[in-house]
């Protein structure tokens, strides 16, 4: 089963420019040559727009937004080896391009992002194209800037 899983960066996008409808279910995922791929939404992701809702009214929807995707089953939580991999992962981006230049802590929630979406073949849309490529060179998965 194929899926596509958003960047915080790509909710973010889309509530900036009004768009709160991208917290909905309803909308549907597709690629582009028109076949229908089910939307997921990582806990990572969630964890971050939880930090960024600025007020009640956005919290509130956000927990509407878990609820929804927690009762279809399309919560995508990382394991253990996740967390594992993501270490490993960006121990080998800070010895490319210096720990300090990379900032590896900046990229753990992408890299659990990638990992986790990769452990199910998912598809991640993001606006940060820079890190997903980082990561991409260590770690295979599918991704595409948006």
């Amino acid at each position: 089963m194929s899926g596509i899983l958003f960047d915080t960066s790509i909710y973010i996008a889309a509530l900036r420019q009004g768009h709160a409808a991208i917290l909905s279910l309803r909308r549907a995922s597709r690629t582009g040559n028109g076949s229908s791929h089910p939307l997921w939404l990582s806990a990572v992701v969630l964890s971050e727009l939880f930090i960024g809702a600025s007020d009640r009214k956005a919290r509130r929807q956000l927990v509407q937004t878990e609820k929804a995707f927690t009762k279809l089953h399309r919560m995508l939580v990382p394991i253990q080896r996740d967390w594992s991999v993501a270490g490993q992962v960006l121990a080998r981006v800070g010895e490319k391009y210096g720990y300090e230049q990379v900032g590896r802590t900046r990229l753990t929630n992408d890299a659990l992002i990638a990992i986790t979406a990769a452990r199910h073949g998912f598809t991640v849309l993001t606006k940060n194209a820079t890190d997903f490529e980082k990561i991409a060179e260590f770690w295979p998965f599918c991704w595409e800037a948006g």
